[in-house]
């Protein structure tokens, strides 16, 4: 199992409809329910800053994600321009592993 963590920073006025578009029912979500391997988004906003969040997206296996990046990247691309919009800034803080 992997985690893809993200850190997004959200311009105040866009939080709610940030949140519908990250949480686990949100947009990405239903996309990536498309494909095999995905297993669930959590998405935690900074209890001390109300602009500032992260996302973690896990998938079965790095392999599976990167699959889904292959055969979807035109829709891939399309969400993340659609949304990108919301956000001041965005940044993947990595890929972390099970153990």
């Amino acid at each position: 199992m992997i985690a893809i963590v993200w850190e997004f920073i959200v311009k105040e006025e866009a939080v709610p409809e940030f949140q519908r578009a990250y949480g686990p029912d949100g947009d990405w979500a239903v996309f990536f329910r498309q494909y095999p391997g995905y297993a669930g988004t959590t998405l935690l906003q900074d209890s001390e800053s109300r602009t500032r969040f992260l996302t973690i997206d896990r998938w079965e296996s790095e392999a599976l994600f990167n699959r889904m990046l292959d055969e979807s990247r035109q829709e891939y691309l399309r969400l993340d321009s659609a949304f990108s919009e919301l956000t001041v800034s965005e940044r993947k803080l990595g890929v972390f592993r099970d153990h």
